[in-house]
């Protein structure tokens, strides 16, 4: 199907497919990449998360998911809404913390995003 990218099976805990089968990308590669991928900047509206995809220097197809600020500031606008006492993230040392102006002003918009 057109943006279905199936996991290998590699179990984790009992579940059947996990994410143990992709690999961390940082935020700054993804950036980096994003604009010159295969299909450019998709989102997916039940996840509310934004993906994309590319194929790599041997032809085998990737799938990239991820979070930007709109994606985590919709997430933490429904833990609000919901009077849930917080909100975690997976690994905010991802981010580009180089003194960079790009990497700074996406650094910045991904933490204020986080208080709705």
């Amino acid at each position: 199907q057109e943006h279905v990218c199936a996991l290998p099976k590699v179990p984790f805990r009992g579940a059947p497919c996990s994410d143990a089968a992709g690999s961390q990308v940082p935020y700054a590669a993804i950036m980096k990449q994003v604009n010159s991928s295969l299909s450019g900047l998709l989102w997916d509206q039940v996840q509310k998360a934004p993906f994309y995809e590319y194929k790599d220097s041997v032809g085998q197809f990737h799938q990239v998911w991820f979070d930007d600020p709109h994606s985590i500031s919709l997430k933490a606008a429904y833990v609000k809404s919901r009077g849930l006492r917080g909100i975690g993230m997976w690994n905010g040392n991802s981010l580009d913390y180089s003194r960079e102006a790009a990497a700074e002003q996406q650094t910045q918009a991904m933490w204020q995003a986080l208080t709705p």
